[in-house]
C-alpha cells in the first residue's frame, strides 16, 4: 500500500490553555478551501442563472437550491478527502493513477472550458461598471491588474484570508433580498414543499431547473480545491474540519443562491422584464423610493462585480495549479512570483487574454455562454468518475480512508444524475428544437 502524507503544516508559537480554543484554533487551520470553492461557484454566471428562474417564476423553484445541498457537500469532500491524502493536486493525480493520454484529455478539456468561462466573468464585469458609469475600457483592464495582484504576494494565507472576505461579502445579497420585502410564508413554503408554476410543465421550466442544477459543479472545483487542500498542507487530523468548512460552504452558498432568487422574483411580482442582473438593478432603482432603489441599484452591480472577482480568481488559480502539476513547475501561492514564474505566468495570461477578448468590438457573447454551457455540461461527468475511482483507490487511501458502500451509493447516483442532465442540457443548447 503507497499512502502519501502530505508533509505537515508550519506550527507557530500560539498557546491555547482551553479546549474550546484548541477546538477553535483546529478549526481556522483547516478553514477556506470549502467556502471559496463553493461560494466561488456562485459566480456571474449562477447571478444571471438563479436571478432570472426568480424573475420567470417567483419562488416556485427555491426547492431546487435545497437538492443542491448534498451534490454540493458529497463530491467536494471527496475532493477535500483525496488532497488530504495525496498532499497533491488533481491533475497530478490523474496523470500518475491513469496515465499521460487521460491526464492530457483532462487538462486540456479543464483549460479550455476555464478560458471560456474566464470571458464571461469580464463581461459581467464590464456589464456591470458600465450601469455603474465606468466604461468597459477603463473598468475591464483595472479589473484584470487587481486579479493579477491579489496573488501576487508570494503568500497563500493573505490571498485566502482577503478572498475569504469577498466570499462573506456576499452576506450582503441577503439585506439587498429583505429591502424588495418578499412574501417570507410563500418563500418558507416553497423552499421545502416542492410546486410548480401556473404555467405547469414546459420545456422552459425543465432545462431552467437543468441549467440551475448544472450550476452546482463545475470541473474547476475539483482541481480547485484539491489545490487548496494540498497548499495548506492539511493532515488527517484535519479531515473533520475540512469536511465541516465545505458544509459551511454548502450551506452558505445555497442560501445566498435563495437571496438571488427572491431579488429576482422582484421582477416576477412588478411584471418587469429583464435580460440581465443589470438590467434589472436599472428598473429597481425606477420604482423603489430614491434611497433603497440607489442602495440596491448599486449593491445589486457590486455584488455582480464581486462574483465575477471570485469566480474569475478561482478558475485561474484551478489552471495555474493544474498546469503546473503536470509540467512538474513551482506551483504554489506560497512562493514569490520569481519563484514560480511559469505558475503565476499562466495565472497571468489567462487573466490578461479573457479581460482582452472581452474589450474585442461585435463580440458574440451569447455564442461563447452557450459554448461554456455544452463544454462544462459535457466534460463534468469525465471529471467525476476520474474523483469516484481515485476515492476508491485502495493501494493510494488504505482501508482507512477510501470511499465506503454508502458513499459509492450517494457519489455514483449524483454521477448519473448529472451525467444525464448535461446530456439533455447540451442537447437544448445545440439543437433548441429537439424536445418540442
Amino acid at each position: 500500500m503507497t499512502l502519501l502524507q502530505p508533509q505537515l503544516a508550519p506550527t507557530h508559537a500560539i498557546r491555547v490553555r482551553r479546549p474550546w480554543q484548541r477546538t477553535l484554533l483546529s478549526f481556522l487551520v483547516a478553514f477556506g478551501p470549502g467556502l471559496i470553492v463553493m461560494e466561488a461557484d456562485n459566480d456571474a454566471g449562477a447571478v444571471s442563472t438563479y436571478m432570472q428562474a426568480g424573475g420567470q417564476y417567483g419562488l416556485h423553484l427555491l426547492w431546487v437550491l435545497v437538492l443542491l445541498l448534498p451534490i454540493c457537500y458529497f463530491v467536494q469532500e471527496m475532493v477535500a478527502r483525496l488532497g488530504i491524502a495525496t498532499g497533491k493536486g488533481h491533475a497530478a493525480m490523474i496523470y500518475e493513477r491513469f496515465g499521460k493520454a487521460w491526464g492530457r484529455f483532462s487538462l486540456f478539456d479543464l483549460l479550455a472550458v476555464n478560458f471560456l468561462t474566464l470571458i464571461t466573468e469580464f463581461a459581467a464585469i464590464s456589464l456591470a461598471m458600465r450601469g455603474l458609469g465606468v466604461a468597459p475600457i477603463i473598468s475591464v483592464p483595472i479589473a484584470a491588474l487587481a486579479l493579477v495582484g491579489l496573488i501576487a504576494t508570494g503568500s497563500y494565507r493573505r490571498w485566502e484570508r482577503i478572498v475569504v472576505i469577498l466570499c462573506l461579502l456576499d452576506i450582503t445579497w441577503f439585506i439587498a433580498a429583505a429591502l424588495l420585502h418578499p412574501n417570507w410564508s410563500a418563500a418558507l413554503h416553497n423552499t421545502f414543499v416542492p410546486s410548480l408554476p401556473h404555467t405547469g410543465k414546459t420545456g422552459d421550466l425543465v432545462f431552467l431547473i437543468i441549467a440551475i442544477v448544472g450550476t452546482t459543479i463545475a470541473p474547476w472545483q475539483l482541481f480547485f480545491q484539491q489545490s487548496c487542500v494540498a497548499e495548506k498542507r492539511l493532515r488527517f487530523a484535519d479531515l473533520k474540519w475540512a469536511r465541516l468548512d465545505t458544509l459551511i460552504g454548502a450551506i452558505f452558498t445555497v442560501l445566498v443562491a435563495g437571496a438571488m432568487m427572491l431579488t429576482g422574483a422582484f421582477a416576477y411580482n412588478h411584471h418587469i422584464p429583464f435580460t440581465d442582473p443589470a438590467q434589472l438593478a436599472q428598473s429597481i432603482a425606477i420604482i423603489l423610493p430614491h434611497r433603497s432603489g440607489i442602495f440596491i441599484h448599486h449593491a445589486l452591480l457590486l455584488l455582480m462585480v464581486n462574483a465575477a472577482v471570485l469566480g474569475t480568481t478561482a478558475i485561474s488559480l484551478a489552471s495555474a495549479w493544474a498546469y503546473g502539476e503536470v509540467a512538474g513547475w513551482q506551483h504554489s501561492l506560497h512562493k514569490k512570483p520569481s519563484e514560480a514564474p511559469g505558475f503565476y505566468a499562466v495565472y497571468a495570461i489567462c487573466v490578461f487574454a479573457a479581460a482582452g477578448i472581452v474589450l474585442l468590438p461585435h463580440l458574440p457573447l451569447q455564442l461563447v455562454i452557450v459554448s461554456v454551457q455544452v463544454f462544462a455540461g459535457l466534460i463534468l461527468p469525465s471529471a467525476i468518475i476520474f474523483l469516484q475511482l481515485l476515492l476508491n483507490d485502495r493501494a493510494l487511501l488504505g482501508d482507512r480512508w477510501v470511499n465506503r458502500p454508502w458513499n459509492n451509493w450517494i457519489n455514483w447516483s449524483i454521477i448519473i444524475v448529472l451525467f444525464a442532465l448535461s446530456l439533455i442540457l447540451a442537447a437544448q443548447v445545440l439543437l433548441p428544437n429537439l424536445f418540442n
